[in-house]
């Protein structure tokens, strides 16, 4: 028997003594605010306190706590509490894997240091990485916790920095995919390939499902439906279990269920493999004679994107001013905290999955396709999300989930290890790019020439997006009369590329910015002016004919020119240099239908529901759709009460991607609230000026001098069982593009612009960023919290892309092998909020996810050349390369 106090209290436990203490507390004691990320002391999810000092409760076998104190993010302790408080304050929280191990990391610091610097806190907090928010509001949460609370907002209007309405949960320890399964839940280990490529067999499988603790096995035998699925639905590849041979590293080829309480041990598992070659590269891919991976795609080639407008090769040899360019980008893994989890259970003979997803219907109809169900007979109720970034789009574990409580009738839980996650789940796609610009002697863009081979990996997850976004996209925010730009997606037996934050516009940003700073060195104009001469305004066409509206790139280009000018003061030649880069963003689906549904409903009892299937993984789409909607109807924001998302209870607001939630739903949260209020004023006979007010069961309509007061509890009914309510779909208007891709493929883009600081060890090749100035457009700032939040986490992202994040399958399965950003290596960063209202948007707001990663890549690549004078042509800029660079440059 192990005893020891936790939070206070005493506790007993009759367990092997080597037992980690993250399952002690969390499958024995049922404490599942403390999360598990990784089970090797890398991310610091699971952070605790021990007599008073924090450690990662995984490396701690709970026979080492016997007679000692534990303390939790559940701790009832007062300082713990206000720490809570500050974090929602700050917007610390975003996702929320990370925030225990935060809280209880910076409770530590403030026990011993009560008024820490921003130097100790990044000392202190170190070893907890989060991937959402850029570590910026985290620190300030800590610098300033006993700061006398804001005045909290009442309505939460556009415009007001509403700290999160499910804040308080993520504070407390959200349940995410791994924290909730049924009473005897099943527990699903994965039998996965250790190759690239290789054919297998089973040996005897019944003999091994016979074994003690073993309830099942399942192969693609096992499979009832069609074994295949993939997010865009023609190009659906990849089986759920696959059938030899596995094309990738990590493919799962079969199942193993374990009755609870039985170690999920798979080895012996009788299975032979038999390596096959392997196709690596893009280019061995497409070489003459090589395999096809898919029989029906020759070359290897899955898709090819194209966009092309004028006469660009008559343009170029024409041009005062051609620059050539290549740029190399690698694997980079999402390194989301919350690795994939999930359970199932059967509920009235409809199959419940709920996991962690970014597109709860998208995992319906492809896992109900697989499982040979109608779509009525499966529910998908995601869990909360602990980071997505887009890998989490593709469905995972939910037909194996599914298939298994289908089979037993039995419920079941799986829980993806860190490796098995990095290694089975989508990358951003490696691209080699290659092309020219060209301006006139004045400066001006006359135009592009630009080839993409990005590779795909072993099956089409979203690589047709990637490759049309790409040519759209590549040119920037700037006008360029002569376009040809073309982007293919090619298979190998790599890892599944997929989408990651920006779907292949980081990438392409990339090769475009860093070629217009040689331009405008080439020139003779200052890189900042060089890109302002440039910058599409209202009225022009875009690479693809589109005449662009509400086009804010100039505005945020000029709100740099005094941070601009003061840093080229402050550079050093040699060691400290100064970067430019710009970025746009087509919000939602290119050229696609891509609508969203909302549903509102007045209840008898005096609520306001609001049914939001827009799945929040950190971004924030509760509280902004909320706000919009609140706006909209004329209640406060603390009026209305969230339902969902989950398929059985809310209408499909399409996918978390794309920057389109709060665009795309949120357009169909004002419909929704818009029409409610029409039937609210239809009632009482009010014009559209009333005031709302909602009491108890009592809704009082106030038009000037006349008040009338509608009982609620009184009116009957509606079909949802409402006693009012509306439902409003929006689907933004696109043109599809045609064969040389023109057309209107956006309904509106946002904008932005990044201007980054840093200093340079010319001896050992590392990079200290200094600041980063960040200017966007989001066209009407609904939410300036969230905003801001949105920014610096995905500078952060934008950081990892540029200087550490490379990974290696079989090598890098990690996170202590796979680097990403720490709270020491993000800089401070200013957001600037720059507003071009867009028609388009709700109340002229744009969206911002993605945007915010594209340009710190190219603006990081432009300062180190701005110090160094070295160009680089591929990312990351490990120090051993920017070394090289250096020398040969020299």
């Amino acid at each position: 028997m192990i005893s020891f106090a936790l939070n206070g209290e005493p506790v007993h436990l009759d367990l092997d003594p080597t037992t980690r203490l993250t399952e002690a507390l969390r499958e024995t004691l049922g404490r599942k605010g403390t999360k598990v990320g990784c089970d090797a002391g890398d991310c610091g999810a699971c952070t605790v306190m021990l007599d008073g000092a924090q450690v990662c409760a995984c490396l701690v076998p709970v026979g080492r706590v016997a007679g000692r104190q534990v303390e939790t993010v559940e701790s009832p302790a007062p300082d713990l509490d206000r720490l809570k408080r500050a974090f929602l304050r700050h917007g610390a929280a975003q996702c929320g894997i990370c925030t225990p191990g935060m809280l209880m990391a910076g409770v530590d610091l403030l026990r011993r240091t009560p008024r820490p610097t921003e130097a100790e806190v990044q000392d202190a907090l170190g070893g907890v990485l989060c991937r959402c928010t850029g570590y910026r509001k985290i620190i300030s949460a800590i610098c300033d916790v006993d700061e006398a609370p804001a005045e909290p907002v009442a309505d939460g209007a556009i415009g007001q920095s509403l700290p999160r309405l499910d804040g308080a949960a993520k504070v407390a320890g959200d349940n995410f995919g791994a924290d909730e399964a049924l009473e005897g839940s099943l527990l699903l280990a994965a039998i996965r390939s250790p190759h690239p490529h290789a054919a297998f067999r089973f040996g005897d499988l019944a003999a091994y499902a016979a074994r003690p603790g073993v309830a099942g096995v399942f192969t693609a035998a096992d499979i009832p439906g069609r074994n295949l699925f993939g997010a865009i639905p023609p190009f659906a590849d990849q089986p759920a279990l696959a059938e030899s041979p596995a094309r990738f590293r990590g493919e799962c080829v079969a199942l193993v269920a374990f009755e609870p309480g039985t170690d999920p041990d798979t080895a012996g598992f009788p299975i032979t493999w038999e390596p096959l070659e392997a196709l690596i590269t893009p280019a061995e891919a497409e070489a003459q004679g090589a395999p096809r991976l898919h029989a029906s795609r020759p070359d290897n080639r899955l898709i090819e994107g194209q966009v092309i407008k004028g006469d660009s090769h008559r343009a170029l040899e024409e041009a005062a001013h051609v620059i050539e360019g290549h740029m190399q980008t690698s694997f980079v893994e999402h390194a989301y905290i919350e690795p994939e989890a999930g359970s199932a259970w059967m509920e009235d003979g409809v199959l419940v999955i709920r996991a962690c997803t970014q597109a709860p219907v998208m995992d319906r109809d492809e896992t109900a396709a697989v499982l040979g169900l109608p779509a009525d007979r499966l529910r998908i109720i995601p869990s909360a999300v602990g980071g997505g970034f887009g890998s989490k789009l593709d469905v995972s574990l939910q037909p194996l989930l599914g298939l298994v409580t289908l089979k037993t009738g039995r419920p079941c839980r799986m829980i993806y290890s860190r490796a098995e996650s990095m290694a089975s789940t989508t990358k951003r796609h490696p691209a080699e790019m290659t092309g020219r610009i060209g301006c006139d002697a004045t400066g001006r863009i006359v135009a592009l020439e630009f080839d993409g081979r990005f590779n795909t990996g072993a099956y089409a997850s979203w690589g047709p997006t990637v490759a049309n976004r790409v040519p759209v996209h590549v040119s920037g925010p700037y006008r360029t009369p002569h376009v040809t730009a073309r982007a293919r997606a090619v298979h190998t037996h790599g890892p599944i590329s997929g989408a990651f934050r920006g779907f292949g516009v980081p990438q392409a940003a990339l090769w475009q910015e860093t070629i217009y700073d040689r331009l405008a060195e080439k020139v003779g104009l200052d890189r900042l002016e060089f890109r302002i001469l440039n910058a599409l305004e209202d009225g022009d066409a875009t690479a693809t004919g589109q005449v662009l509206q509400a086009a804010g790139i100039a505005p945020c280009l000029r709100a740099l020119r005094p941070h601009w000018a003061r840093a080229l003061q402050e550079a050093r030649p040699g060691r400290r240099g100064v970067g430019v880069a710009s970025c746009w963003y087509g919000c939602g689906n290119t050229a696609l239908p891509n609508p969203s549904t909302i549903r509102i409903g007045l209840s008898r009892d005096g609520k306001v529901m609001l049914h939001q299937g827009a799945t929040d993984i950190g971004q924030g789409a509760n509280t902004v759709i909320s706000q919009i909607a609140a706006a909209a109807l004329g209640l406060p924001v603390a009026s209305f009460s969230l339902i969902g998302p989950d398929t059985a209870l809310t209408p499909d607001a399409g996918k978390t991607s794309a920057s389109r939630q709060t665009f795309v739903t949120g357009r169909a949260a004002q419909a929704s609230a818009t029409a409610l209020r029409a039937a609210i004023l239809r009632l009482a006979n009010a014009g559209d000026g009333a005031k709302l007010a909602l009491s108890d069961t009592v809704l009082t309509v106030s038009d000037g001098p006349t008040r009338r007061q509608i009982a609620l509890v009184d009116l009957p009914p509606d079909r949802f069982g409402y006693a009012l309510s509306a439902e409003a779909t929006y689907d933004p208007p696109t043109v599809a593009l045609d064969e040389n891709g023109q057309g209107s493929p956006y309904a509106l883009y946002g904008f932005g612009a990044q201007m980054v600081e840093l200093e340079v060890d010319p001896d050992l090749g590392t990079i200290r960023l200094i600041r980063v100035t960040a200017a966007h457009d989001v066209g009407r700032t609904i939410n300036p919290l969230l905003a801001t939040g949105q920014i610096e986490g995905g500078i952060a992202q934008g950081i990892g892309l540029a200087l550490m994040e490379e990974y290696l399958p079989g090598r890098t399965e990690n996170l202590h092998d796979y680097l990403i950003p720490t709270i020491g290596d993000v800089p401070p960063i200013e957001s600037l909020l720059i507003e071009v209202p867009d028609p388009e948007g709700p109340f002229g707001a744009k969206g911002l996810g993605e945007h915010v990663l594209i340009p710190t890549a190219p603006a990081i690549l432009n300062a180190i050349r701005h110090a160094t004078g070295a160009d680089h042509t591929r990312v990351p800029v490990l120090p051993h390369r920017l070394l090289a660079a250096m020398k040969g440059n020299a």
